[in-house]
């Protein structure tokens, strides 16, 4: 059997919880710790610096390429008609701004012209009249024609030739208004159509809109303006150069995120609608208090940090987090630049204070603080031996014997010893906390047992308390390793 003797004293020292306000109006629930140099090296504990430096926040998401709306022209005709001839017969032709798209015929469009052809002539004819006003009205039948003509989209072209003496025409040509391509086509032979209808779109890619999707938490650090980069597995070795020029107003409720529209030069051409690639944004957010993204512990409720106070003292602090850049997070309030705080094991130390909050153990004092009142101990007055069976003890049932003497050796019966038995929760691991405690029979002659169930293997915390006619004779803690699995 492993056998611990410790010498107590009769005084019980109690600091009770480190009352450590969050700023938020809560009391903390974690005590100061100090940890040996053995302990930070076998837990493996490192350090970090408090810094105030300017920092970049990355986000990476998905976006997709599509044509710029804006540069979408659709054709359409004024007037209701037959197409005769097509020219461009084929999506994704590309097309110059004046090139035939097609032919149509419209006998409202030919009437039009047969009233303009003979209003300049009446207007020819009276040109030389003397009488007043008859010059006058033919200018304004001529005049009144060729608005009519206008606004059935007759090019000034068509009406010079009209105007010098050509003859009506009953099938007209339609050119293309803009350079592009023709992504959309609706024009066919001897079709019959209407104003209404759209024959023909034609989009300029010389710019394209790629639309990211950005996640709720993320979105408030977009902005219209913001550079971006996109890039595709086609030129692996090509990142293409945007600007944001909008964010959607409205969020996806299946997906929780939002539109960004990024605007992007594609005069070579490479990128294609419907390409699928990756979008990063990196948005200065300026001068920022930060501390490495391992040097917190979120519980859920608040975000603990400890701070190195010196000689391996560890105050626990609550923080307020910003947004997380790269391995750093932003520090909103808790912390200072220059302070030095624990960046690794933080679950462990975390585990320490809880438990040393839970069982009310001695806290030693931050430097500077005077614990003379600590230092006067009395001299010993009972001599506590714990042993375990098997040894060291093991996941499942143990025998835990005690022995209670007084300094000169002779055994204590009648005392209350009460041993307990406690292990912090690990919410990463989904286990809650864990106390056994047992109340151990006096066998006589200073010797105290009794039979304790472990539910776990690992590091406890053990608390044996010897009590004698209201007056504690022996109270101490200590760690204790036992076998078996968590």
């Amino acid at each position: 059997m492993k056998r611990w003797v410790f010498t107590l004293v009769p005084m019980v020292i109690s600091l009770g919880t480190l009352q450590m306000s969050s700023g938020l109006g809560r009391t903390s629930e974690r005590v100061a710790i100090q940890l040996t140099p053995e302990r930070r090296q076998l837990i493996g504990l490192r350090f970090a610096s408090v810094e105030r430096r300017e920092v970049y926040q990355t986000i990476d998401t998905t976006g997709n390429v599509e044509p710029d709306e804006q540069l979408e022209t659709d054709v359409q005709t004024r007037f209701a008609g037959w197409i005769d001839r097509v020219f461009v017969d084929q999506t994704f032709e590309y097309v110059r701004r004046g090139q035939p798209l097609f032919t149509v015929y419209s006998p409202e469009l030919a009437s039009t012209e047969q009233e303009y052809v003979l209003a300049l002539h009446a207007r020819d004819r009276v040109a030389g009249s003397t009488i007043e006003g008859v010059s006058e009205g033919a200018d304004s039948l001529v005049r009144a024609a060729a608005e009519r003509l206008r606004l059935l989209g007759i090019s000034r072209t068509e009406l010079t030739r009209l105007a010098r003496g050509g003859e009506p025409r009953n099938v007209l040509t339609i050119h293309s208004p803009a350079s592009g391509y023709v992504v959309y086509r609706n024009a066919f032979p001897k079709m019959y159509v209407q104003p209404e209808m759209k024959l023909y779109m034609i989009t300029d890619f010389s710019t394209v809109w790629v639309y990211a999707a950005v996640f709720q938490d993320e979105i408030a650090a977009v902005r219209v303006g913001e550079r971006a980069n996109f890039s595709v597995d086609a030129y692996p070795t090509k990142s293409f150069v945007g600007r944001v020029d909008y964010v959607w107003p409205q969020l996806d409720s299946a997906t929780r995120t939002a539109r960004v529209r990024i605007a992007l030069d594609n005069r070579d051409g490479r990128l294609k609608p419907g390409m699928y690639g990756r979008v990063r944004f990196k948005i200065n957010l300026g001068e920022r208090t930060v501390i490495p993204a391992n040097g917190v512990l979120r519980t859920g409720k608040h975000n603990v940090a400890f701070i190195d106070r010196g000689d391996g003292y560890l105050l626990p602090k609550y923080v307020e987090l910003g947004p997380r850049v790269g391995d750093d997070v932003v520090v909103e309030g808790g912390l200072f630049p220059g302070q030095r705080i624990v960046a690794s094991a933080n679950f462990l130390v975390d585990s320490e204070s809880q438990l040393q909050a839970a069982i009310g153990s001695f806290v030693p004092p931050p430097p500077g603080v005077m614990a003379s009142s600590i230092q006067r101990e009395a001299k010993a007055s009972a001599t506590l031996e714990l042993f375990t069976s098997p040894n060291p003890p093991a996941r499942g049932k143990n025998r835990v014997r005690v022995t209670l003497r007084e300094p000169n050796g002779h055994p204590i019966s009648g005392a209350t010893v009460t041993v307990t038995f406690y292990m912090p929760p690990m919410p990463a691991m989904g286990m809650s906390a864990m106390r056994e405690r047992i109340d151990l029979v006096d066998q006589k002659n200073g010797v105290y047992e009794g039979e304790l169930k472990l539910e776990s293997g690992g590091t406890w915390q053990v608390t044996a308390v010897a009590s004698k006619e209201g007056r504690t004779l022996a109270s101490k803690q200590f760690s204790l390793s036992a076998t078996g699995g968590m």
